[in-house]
């Protein structure tokens, strides 16, 4: 589903983050990814999303060679991100909107979107946030309506950085839940290895700039 091929990043100052990576997610594969603070983790992810454009390398998604935004776009429509930080991804006046907000982009109708906020909300047992005001959220609840909007989406392969972050003990067993008993494939960037234990079939460390 994700194959990268000798992917190369520099930071504008200067900086090589990835050198030469090689990394590849099949689906039914959950696998965690570990690594320092400043090791790249985040620039992983975001160079397979698109997000960033590498120095040299390949990104291959769902079979098909990524080289410019109309190609990302469309791979995009199959995967779903969750920030590392929730406020990047949350910027509806409620919690139904933000939630509602990529299903309407697909297509979807008012009725049908409705439908399917309140089967996600269930899901993640977020039914009394619905009406709340996104901003005013805590930061674990932020986290929670994050995941949610991009479970939304129905996505092939779900991809989390550090999606532990700001949630209690119960609030974190819940997601651990919701990753193995509704998703497929994912790929989760994790300092919290119990919980990467949990969750994942495999572990790779980032390290030095490339998968080790």
């Amino acid at each position: 589903m994700i194959e990268l091929r000798k992917i190369f990043y520099s930071y504008p100052s200067g900086q090589k983050v990835l050198k030469g990576l090689d990394f590849e997610v099949t689906e039914s594969e959950k696998v965690g990814v570990v690594g320092a603070n400043g090791s790249g983790k985040t620039t992983l992810l975001h160079t397979m999303m698109g997000l960033i454009k590498p120095t040299e390398g390949e990104v291959e998604l769902f079979g098909a060679n990524c080289t410019n935004e109309g190609d990302f776009r469309d791979a995009r429509k199959r995967m779903g991100f969750v920030f590392q930080n929730a406020d990047d991804q949350l910027f509806c006046p409620t919690v139904a909107e933000d939630i509602a907000f990529g299903p309407r982009n697909l297509g979807l109708d008012s009725h049908e979107a409705h439908h399917l906020v309140h089967e996600v909300m269930d899901l993640l047992e977020i039914g009394h946030l619905e009406a709340r005001i996104t901003h005013q959220l805590s930061g674990g609840e932020k986290r929670l309506v994050a995941i949610a909007t991009v479970l939304a989406m129905k996505p092939e392969i779900l991809i989390l950085d550090e999606p532990t972050t700001g949630l209690d003990a119960v609030t974190e067993e819940r997601v651990a839940g919701i990753l193995n008993d509704h998703v497929n494939t994912c790929i989760v960037v994790s300092h919290d290895r119990s919980f990467l234990d949990k969750t994942v079939s495999r572990i790779v460390h980032l390290e030095d700039g490339i998968i080790k």
